[in-house]
């Protein structure tokens, strides 16, 4: 038969040793509790100061363990702040898109207005305005170029009128139904308009190429076009006002350089219609019989 297992705690020096710590620990607990309610009672300043030495001791540690309590507990504010941040980033970028695009229609208004503005005060300053009417199409890729304008016999709009825009001449009037016209744009090749230089007055005529641009041709020898010279209607031919501005020399020449309209029918929305600067006169009526 196996011998008892003997539990003593002289058995094992470990828990000999333990034993004995946890007597002196309670024994030298019991002596300063003693001590400091002894203290504490007849000389309350000298309790006072161990007190205030012991906080003093004791603060660095509690304040640690109270910073990591603070971490540890903050743990799950940062987690959901974490998410909170990226989902309020999504939010103000959603709204940043909405903005820009609110700030686009914005400009594209303020863009639209200047120019109606500017057309305005064309027509205001003209005597001879017919109708302003909307282009609602025009030619940009074919060698003619046409466009189509939605007012037509209805609104007096008749062919050879001229057609200008708030920056200068677009064309003329080759077509008219009862509710809609023709436009001859100024680059078409058939197109020919008499113009002048501003600096100067030398005359000439500008040709449509076919290809957004124009040939400015001058009516004199031994001249030379220069790069960036300006030209307007001169009113010769009686068909289109003077003064309209009509294209600028794009490179140096000769007699002839190509220039480019200050006009892109392919921009414009609306366009204003006048009458023939010199109207043609009326048929004689025949002589009777």
């Amino acid at each position: 038969m196996a011998p008892a297992r003997d539990r003593r705690t002289g058995f094992s020096r470990r828990r000999q040793y333990g034993a004995f710590l946890a007597y002196v620990l309670a024994v030298a607990g019991a002596v300063v509790g003693a001590v400091l309610l002894v203290a504490s009672t007849f000389n309350p300043p000298v309790f006072g100061s161990l007190r205030m030495t012991l906080g003093s001791v004791t603060a660095p540690i509690s304040g640690a363990f109270v910073a990591v309590g603070d971490a540890v507990s903050g743990v799950p504010d940062a987690i959901g702040h974490y998410f909170f941040v990226h989902s309020e980033n999504d939010r103000l970028r959603a709204e940043l898109d909405r903005s820009r695009k609110l700030l686009q229609t914005a400009r594209t208004i303020s863009y639209d207005n200047v120019r109606l503005r500017r057309l305005l005060a064309v027509r205001d300053r003209t005597a001879d305005t017919v109708i302003t009417a909307r282009l609602v199409s025009s030619t940009g890729s074919s060698g003619r170029r046409f466009a189509l304008l939605n007012a037509g016999r209805w609104q007096n709009v008749t062919p050879g009128m001229a057609v200008r825009g708030p920056e200068g001449l677009i064309g003329r009037v080759v077509e008219a139904g009862p509710a809609a016209a023709r436009v001859l744009l100024l680059t078409d090749p058939e197109s020919i308009v008499p113009v002048r230089r501003t600096r100067d007055g030398l005359p000439a005529i500008a040709v449509g190429r076919g290809d957004g641009t124009l040939d400015v041709r001058s009516v004199n020898t031994n001249v030379r076009l220069a790069k960036g010279d300006l030209f307007v209607t001169s009113g010769t031919g009686g068909l289109y006002a003077p003064n309209i501005p009509v294209a600028r020399i794009q490179s140096d020449g000769g007699d002839v350089a190509i220039a480019q309209p200050f006009i892109q029918p392919d921009t414009l929305d609306f366009a204003i219609v006048q009458r023939a600067f010199m109207p043609m006169p009326s048929p004689a009526p025949a002589p009777r019989p």
